[in-house]
């Protein structure tokens, strides 16, 4: 991929630019095999075709760096002197995202958003984060030092809303610490619309401004479709079921009873790290329970709006994924049935030594893992001697950089 500002050394964030997409997704194939042979135990997983997608107009979420002056504020990054680089053209991002950046910059001097310096740590304006749906609009978040400034974003925003009509949320996120870290734990909702719709393939999911969802809507699809397939050949195919959650009426983060194994003629599915439900709502159907667990009391709200609008069935709930697991002693004394499937996305520190430790002696039969980190995919197979890797398939979610995304289907060995 051709790019201005690698080849004037103006950002290298796309640390592999220079290497063809062929080589690059080679390379990542074969350090998710790697990963992934930890777990073949006696026989060799079968690998489907790395899935790719585009190698530019692909990144669905800007996180910008605001820069400059109030009134010739810079979109991009920080140079080593923490000057700030204008990336406003990078060919990564989704087209929409290039497109609203000249009305944002002219935002941020209209409503006199004055540009965080770092260095001398005074300025309001530290980030500009904008997501773009598959759909074309957009929400955008100004992260700001204080709330000083808000009133004139207020004041102004009728301006930017006419100039950039696809904009459907803003937020002013508030944060007020001198650290590198991209946001705050404030958030405050200016606009009538609170959430983001992202259609990924037959789901209308809900993104929230806090919450997690992959940066490459493209794969992410894909890769739900892939689950969904895997879990239809584990459990059986199932249709999609068309029937509105009734909600929970639990206290938030408590832990779901657990249902005993004589009681059970559903199939029950643990989404863990679900985020805004993404894989766990791809899954469900007729016959089928979904259990979603996340620790983002937003997402879980946004996953349980989801199924209903979904006219899905499917209960989400804020916890520590840790907790949501029959303990070793009721699996193995049949008291309480273990999952039929549990899902696992969790961020590139992986599952642990806990969590790992306790799927594998759960009882669980069949384990879906989707990781963003070979290394800590690898660690945690290693602590589930009892899981073989039946099937594999690695995703090109970040092109141009070294970072993939691997999912594995892992199924318990029979018991000599």
């Amino acid at each position: 991929m051709d790019c201005a500002y690698f080849d004037t050394g103006a950002c290298h964030s796309c640390t592999t630019i220079a290497m063809p997409i062929s080589l690059q997704r080679a390379t990542k194939f074969e350090r998710a095999r790697a990963a992934v042979s930890v777990a073949e135990r006696e026989r060799p997983a079968a690998w489907l075709p790395l899935f790719g997608g585009g190698e530019t107009d692909f990144r669905n979420k800007a996180k910008m760096v605001v820069g400059g002056t109030v009134d010739a504020p810079t979109l991009g990054i920080l140079d080593r002197e923490l000057r700030g680089v204008d990336l406003r053209e990078c060919r990564i991002l989704l087209p929409g995202l290039r497109e609203v950046q000249p009305a944002l910059a002219a935002f941020i001097a209209l409503a006199r958003l004055v540009p965080y310096d770092v260095g001398a740590r005074r300025g309001e304006l530290k980030h500009v984060i904008t997501t773009e749906s598959p759909d074309g609009e957009l929400m955008v978040r100004f992260v700001l030092r204080s709330t000083e400034a808000l009133p004139r974003l207020r004041k102004h925003l009728p301006v930017l809303l006419r100039e950039a009509p696809r904009i459907r949320v803003v937020t002013a996120n508030i944060h007020p610490t001198h650290a590198a870290v991209l946001e705050g734990a404030e958030e405050i909702v200016l606009t009538e619309e609170a959430a983001l719709p992202m259609r990924v393939n037959d789901l209308e999911l809900r993104l929230p401004p806090r919450s997690f969802f992959q940066t490459n809507t493209e794969v992410a699809a894909a890769l739900y479709r892939q689950a969904r397939d895997w879990a239809d050949r584990t459990l059986g195919a199932s249709p999609r079921i068309a029937l509105a959650s009734a909600g929970e009426t639990r206290e938030p983060g408590a832990r779901l009873p657990l249902t005993p194994a004589s009681h059970r003629d559903r199939k029950r599915i643990v989404d863990l790290y679900c985020g805004v439900g993404g894989f766990g709502l791809s899954l469900a159907g007729e016959g089928r329970e979904i259990i979603g667990v996340e620790a983002s009391e937003d997402a879980i709200e946004a996953a349980r709006a989801t199924a209903q609008s979904n006219r899905i069935e499917a209960t989400f709930e804020a916890g520590d994924a840790r907790e949501w697991l029959p303990a070793p002693e009721e699996a193995a004394g049949g008291k309480t049935a273990a999952p039929d499937l549990v899902i696992v996305n969790p961020p590139r520190r992986g599952l642990g030594a806990e969590l790992s430790t306790t799927l594998e002696r759960s009882g669980v039969p069949a384990l879906l893992y989707s990781s963003c980190n070979p290394e800590t995919l690898a660690r945690d197979l290693a602590l589930m001697p009892s899981y073989r890797a039946v099937e594999a398939r690695c995703f090109d979610m970040f092109p141009q950089t070294e970072h993939l995304e691997v999912m594995v289907l892992l199924e318990r060995r029979l018991a000599a």
